[in-house]
C-alpha cells in the first residue's frame, strides 16, 4: 500500500471509529488537577520562555501574573465538571512543577482549531484537526500527540498513527515523561515511544528538569476533563528506562559476585546486589570482553561528595582518563568541596575533554540510571532520561590544563569503572553491542 493510499485509509478508520465515552473519574494513584468547579491550582501563562520567567525579580513577576490572570479569566471557565476554553487568550498552567510524571487528560475541540499540551512550560504534545487540508503540510493528517516542535525528522516528531477520534466525541491523552524521554498514547494507541523532547526555547541544551504543565490555546473551542498526574518516584523512573528495549542488552554484573570482571577486584566487594568500590580503595574494575562500539547501562548511587568514573576502552592498566579513549566522570557534582572544578571535571563529562550539562543527578543518596553510547569517536551520556553529554571527541583541540591524551584515538578496549576511594555503588550493568561492537 502507498503511503498516501494508507494515509487515506488511517483516516477514514478515525473516522468510522464508534463513539467512545470516558467515565468522570481519574486512575487509581493520580491526583486530580482540576477540581470540576474552579480554576483553582492554575493561573495563566501564555507562550513564554521559563528562563526569562527565572531572571524576573519578584516585582515583575508579580505584575506578569496579574495580567495573565485576569486574561485567563476572561477566557477560561469551568462547567459541567470540565474545563472550557474559548480558543483565545493565556494558556492555562499549573501552579506546581513536575519532573517525572504520569499524565492522564480527556479533551474534545471544533473543526479548524488545533492545540496542545506543553510539559515543563515546553511545547508540546500536539493537538490538531487531522481533517483541515490546509495544515497538511505541518503533519495535521497524521493526527495528535506528536511533539511537534521536535525538530525535523526527529524522533517523535509525527505519531506512528492517526488515533484521533471524531468531532463531536472525547479523547484521552496518556503521557509518560521520565527525563526528556516521552511516551504518548491516544485513546489508548501508542503514537509516540521514548523520544527524547527537545528544549524548544533552548535547542543546544536538554530539556529543562521541571516545570509546570500548560494547557494551550489556539484558535477555537476546547474542553478539558479529568485532568491528572501521578509523579514518578526515582526507582520506577529508573526500571522503566531500564526496561526499555531491555531484550537487546545483555547483563554483565550477576549481582553476586565479580565473576566476568577483572583489574582490581579486591578493591571491590559486592553488597546487597551492588558493586561497591571499598572506601579508600580504588582502581580498574573491567568487565571481560574488549570492546569497540558500544551501549552500556548501568544504575549508580554516590555518597556524599561521592567519585568514581566510567573507564572507557581501557587499555587495562594506568589512568584510563589519559591512556583510555575517556573516563567518564561519576560525581556527587553539587557537593560544595567540588565548587571549583573545571566543567570538564563534573559528573559525566569525558574527564579534562568534554563538558557534560549539569543539574540533571538525583539527590545524593538515590540511585541514578545511566546509558552511555560509543559508536566511533563519539560519546553520548544520557542520564536519568536526559542527554547531558553528546561529543566527537576526535573534535576535541582544548584539554584541561593543557594535558595530553594520548588514548583519545583508541579503537577498541574494556569497560569498567575507575574507582577514587569512594564507596560509590553500581548495579543493573548491562551491555549492547553496536555494529563493529567486538
Amino acid at each position: 500500500m502507498s503511503a498516501c493510499m494508507l494515509r487515506v485509509a488511517l483516516v477514514t478508520l478515525a473516522v468510522c471509529l464508534p463513539a467512545v465515552s470516558f467515565a468522570d473519574d481519574v486512575p487509581e494513584g493520580f491526583t486530580p488537577l482540576f477540581n470540576g468547579e474552579d480554576l483553582t491550582g492554575w493561573h495563566g501563562m501564555p507562550h513564554f520562555d521559563p528562563k526569562q520567567w527565572d531572571e524576573m525579580d519578584e516585582e515583575e513577576r508579580e505584575k506578569k501574573l496579574a495580567e495573565w490572570n485576569a486574561d485567563a479569566k476572561e477566557h477560561w471557565t469551568a462547567e459541567d465538571g470540565e474545563l472550557v476554553n474559548d480558543g483565545h487568550g493565556v494558556f492555562l498552567t499549573t501552579d506546581k512543577e513536575y519532573g517525572d510524571i504520569e499524565l492522564v487528560i480527556d479533551y474534545k475541540t471544533v473543526p479548524r482549531a488545533d492545540s496542545g499540551i506543553y510539559l515543563r512550560a515546553t511545547p508540546q504534545v500536539q493537538i490538531w484537526d487531522y481533517t483541515e487540508p490546509e495544515k497538511f503540510n505541518l503533519g495535521s493528517d497524521l493526527g495528535s500527540g506528536g511533539l511537534w516542535n521536535n525538530s525535523p525528522g526527529a524522533r517523535g516528531k509525527n505519531p506512528f498513527v492517526l488515533a484521533d477520534h471524531r468531532f463531536g466525541e472525547w479523547n484521552r491523552f496518556r503521557i509518560r515523561q521520565v527525563g526528556a524521554r516521552t511516551t504518548v498514547w491516544l485513546n489508548d494507541m501508542l503514537v509516540v515511544d521514548h523520544a527524547t523532547m527537545e528544549n524548544y526555547w533552548r535547542r543546544n541544551d536538554p530539556l529543562r528538569r521541571s516545570g509546570p504543565i500548560q494547557l494551550q490555546t489556539h484558535g477555537g473551542e476546547i474542553r478539558w476533563r479529568n485532568v491528572a498526574v501521578r509523579e514518578i518516584p526515582a526507582e520506577e523512573a529508573n526500571a522503566l528506562l531500564n526496561e526499555y528495549e531491555s531484550q537487546a542488552f545483555e547483563s554483565l554484573f550477576n549481582g553476586k559476585d565479580l565473576t566476568g570482571w577483572h583489574g582490581a577486584v579486591d578493591n571491590y566487594e559486592v553488597v546487597d546486589g551492588a558493586i561497591r568500590c571499598k572506601a579508600g580503595h580504588g582502581g580498574l574494575l573491567l568487565a571481560e570482553p574488549e570492546l569497540t562500539n558500544f551501549v552500556a547501562r548501568v544504575e549508580f548511587r554516590l555518597p556524599p561528595g561521592g567519585n568514581n568514573g566510567l573507564a572507557i576502552r581501557s587499555p587495562g592498566t594506568g589512568d584510563v582518563a589519559y591512556n583510555g579513549m575517556c573516563e567518564l566522570q561519576v560525581l556527587d557534582s553539587e557537593h560544595p568541596k567540588y565548587a571549583n572544578l573545571d566543567d570538564r571535571q563534573y559528573h559525566g563529562s569525558a574527564y579534562g575533554i568534554a563538558a557534560a550539562k549539569r543539574g540533571y543527578l538525583r539527590p545524593t543518596g538515590e540511585w541514578n540510571f545511566q546509558e552511555v553510547t560509543v559508536e566511533g569517536s563519539r560519546v553520548k551520556v544520557e542520564l536519568n532520561g536526559t542527554v547531558i553529554l553528546d561529543a566527537d571527541l576526535s573534535e576535541a583541540q582544548d584539554f584541561m590544563a593543557g594535558s595530553e591524551h594520548p588514548g583519545l584515538s583508541r579503537e577498541s578496549g574494556y569497560f569498567g569503572f575507575a574507582g577514587h576511594s569512594d564507596p560509590v555503588e553500581f548495579r543493573n550493568v548491562s551491555l549492547k553491542l553496536l555494529p563493529g561492537g567486538k
